[in-house]
């Protein structure tokens, strides 16, 4: 078996990765599988996102190499070798009059790349909701939210007509609203309890399990049917090493399997994509859970 040695300044990549992952689809009975949480960015926008992964700035909370610093092609290539039949552009803004720019771009990159579901974003601006509206109109499958880089208050007023539309939609928002890795001014559980306490029908995908806050957000899995978890790093040996997942949550993950969604982060991690995927495995909830999670759940969810 190849090995895989990480430090801070490259990762290195098992020169039979796509081959293994393909080796664990085809166990699985799988023709593919689906990554609800990649990032395709306009390139100065993904080279900025690159530079403060490599400052290793507060948001990140430790050294942070680029797995997958490639060119777009390259990137989508490398995805499609895994066997990932369809995966997301999430964009997300950190300032005001930014969303509806990186909407418009997202919106043409799905036209140009058919199995990149469309994605758009929000910021609580007073303009928000004309472009949320915009982006549903256009057929939009998922968008994201991310707390912590947009540093906002999801129940921010200016939020809730889109909240509203969303809520009414049910189109599936990606949230950045854990902790993880860094706190933010108004990341953690109790910015979700209050906001699904005032919108109960939103479909939110918890990025990254909501770690280090697990199980505050199985318990909101749990209350509403429409919150989903996805398995963003979670579960890695990196994350492992500070966040560990509880072991005796382990029984509700399983129980909450129809709930739960692969996720990679995508080119942005600081280790193989294959650690995301073995560490799920790892779990060992057996291979039904397993063909739910990385495949069938997102389909159902995404209607693809």
């Amino acid at each position: 078996m190849n090995e895989v040695t990480l430090d801070a300044d490259r990762v290195a990549v098992p020169a039979d990765e796509a081959a293994r992952v393909r080796a664990l689809l085809d166990e699985l009975g799988l023709p593919g599988m689906i990554d609800v949480h990649t990032h395709f960015m306009p390139q100065q926008v993904m080279a900025k996102v690159w530079a403060y992964f490599d400052q290793a700035g507060p948001l990140t909370g430790r050294p942070w190499p680029i797995a997958y610093r490639t060119s777009v092609e390259g990137r989508l290539a490398t995805l499609r070798s895994f066997g990932v039949e369809r995966f997301t552009s999430l964009v997300y803004p950190h300032k005001p009059g930014m969303a509806a720019w990186l909407n418009g771009w997202a919106r043409e990159f799905a036209a140009e790349t058919p199995d990149c579901l469309s994605s758009a974003t929000f910021y609580p601006e007073p303009e928000a909701a004309a472009y949320v509206r915009e982006a549903i109109e256009g057929g939009v499958q998922v968008f994201k939210a991310h707390v912590q880089v947009g540093d906002y208050d999801p129940n921010d007023p200016l939020l809730d007509p889109v909240w509203e539309l969303l809520a009414a939609t049910r189109v599936p928002v990606v949230i950045h609203s854990g902790h993880g890795p860094a706190p933010g001014t108004f990341t953690g559980p109790a910015g979700m309890d209050q906001l699904l306490a005032r919108f109960p029908d939103l479909v939110l995908i918890i990025a990254h399990m909501g770690l280090p806050d697990y199980g505050r957000f199985l318990d909101l899995a749990e209350r509403y049917s429409g919150v989903y978890l996805d398995t963003t790093m979670a579960f890695t040996r990196f994350t492992e090493a500070e966040s560990p997942f509880p072991v005796a949550e382990l029984g509700r993950l399983r129980e909450l399997g129809e709930r739960v969604l692969f996720g990679s982060d995508f080119p942005n991690i600081p280790y193989p994509f294959l650690d995301a995927v073995d560490a799920v495995r790892a779990l060992g909830m057996g291979d039904e859970w397993l063909r739910r999670v990385l495949r069938e759940n997102a389909r159902a969810l995404f209607r693809v």
